[in-house]
Parts: C-alpha cells; sequence; structure tokens
C-alpha cells in the first residue's frame, strides 16, 4: 500500500470534520473550500469514509457530513485503510510480491514488515482527537 493524496486529503477533511463537530453536519462544499481539497475529489474520500462507517452523510438545507463516532475513537489506521486498503509491507505483500518468484525467502522482506508494523503502530496509536488539539495548538500560534 501506498500512501497518497488519498490519505493527506482525507485526513485533512477529518481533522477539519472534528473540529467543526460541535456546530452539526459541515458541507463538502465548506471543507473543500477550508481545507483547499478539490471538490470532485472530497466527494470520492467521503465515499469511502461513510463505507468504513467513519462519517455520515445528513440530508437538507442544513445537511452535510458528520464524524460517526467521537474524534478520540477514530485513529488515523482506520481513515488510511478506509481510503488506501490494508496497510501491508508494499513489496512482500502487495502486487510485486505475487511477481518476484521469492516467495519470503528474502532477506529484505523482515525489514519491510517490520517497518509495516511501525507505520502500523503510529496510525493506530494517533486519534483524530489529538490531532485536532494539535491543529489548534498550531492555528493558535502568531503569525510572522
Amino acid at each position: 500500500m501506498r500512501l497518497t493524496a488519498k490519505s493527506e486529503y482525507g485526513l485533512l477533511a477529518m481533522i477539519y470534520l472534528a473540529s467543526s463537530s460541535e456546530d452539526g453536519p459541515v458541507s463538502a462544499r465548506e471543507i473543500s473550500e477550508q481545507q483547499e481539497i478539490p471538490a470532485k475529489f472530497l466527494e470520492q474520500l467521503f465515499v469511502g469514509l461513510r463505507q468504513a462507517g467513519l462519517v455520515s452523510a445528513v440530508r437538507g438545507a442544513r445537511g452535510g457530513f458528520a464524524l460517526a463516532h467521537a474524534p478520540e475513537n477514530i485513529n488515523v489506521l482506520a481513515i488510511v485503510e478506509a481510503l488506501e486498503g490494508p496497510l501491508v509491507a508494499t513489496v512482500c505483500e502487495g502486487d510485486r510480491g505475487l511477481t518476484c518468484g521469492r516467495g519470503g525467502a528474502c532477506a529484505a522482506a523482515a525489514v519491510w514488515n517490520r517497518a509495516t508494523a511501525a507505520l502500523r503502530d503510529v496510525f493506530e496509536s494517533a486519534t483524530l482527537a489529538e490531532l485536532v488539539t494539535a491543529q489548534d495548538v498550531i492555528d493558535s500560534r502568531p503569525t510572522v
């Protein structure tokens, strides 16, 4: 699995959604404008996030998107996997692993597996609530 713009933009959208959650549903247009995410791309991201049960859509004049769970119950791993697919060692367990012919008999496989496990641990331990708090601190700093 590769981390792509899906993960980057999806995480930004989720942080914004979590920080605005007390105000009710947030429109995709607002998120797109505030986070500078192309609207069509954001719509695609929300499809994956909805399918994973991380956000819900609210119809109507005051509709938009809302978190399906409290921010402290959503971790970065859930967001990334909703958008990118399962987090696996990209070389050994992905498409390349099927065609390389080594079938796991490779000294490098252990390194890729450790790296994937470390990344998984970091993503799993970081919650959306923590990222919102960190963003609030960043946003409150005086600009130079």
